[in-house]
């Protein structure tokens, strides 16, 4: 089979080019617009990076704190939903405000890795 180009090396090109060709050449809205494209292909290079460690910390701290084998994250995130919905989970439950806060670190990891409180928060 042939894999190369992996699509994250073609991503990383069309995001050079944006940075080191397009924008330079570009004014106005269009220099804008492809600054908003570069800045949207460098978040799906870090959601390729590091989102799959991060679902397999969040699976396993969701399994741990509901007591559950699932393995779908999103029918844990609903289980948990409904657990704190209902009350039977409150933040007086162990392990809960470090996994919410944990997975909201692994969030901004991705989506605003220069966050100012980034830094403070993951220590």
């Amino acid at each position: 089979m042939h894999d190369a180009p992996s699509a994250k090396e073609l991503i990383e090109a069309v995001k050079s080019f944006l940075d080191k060709t397009a924008m330079v050449q570009l004014q106005g809205h269009a220099a804008f617009h492809a600054r908003v494209a570069s800045n949207a292909l460098a978040t799906v290079l870090r959601e390729m990076e590091l989102r799959p460690g991060a679902e397999a910390r969040e699976r396993d701290r969701l399994q741990a704190l509901l007591m559950s084998d699932e393995t779908d994250v999103g029918a844990l995130n609903r289980k948990l939903c409904e657990e704190i919905r209902t009350k039977r989970v409150d933040l007086s439950t162990p392990g809960l405000l470090t996994h919410l806060k944990s997975t909201t670190i692994d969030q901004l990891s991705v989506d605003q890795p220069g966050y100012s409180g980034l830094r403070t928060a993951a220590r």
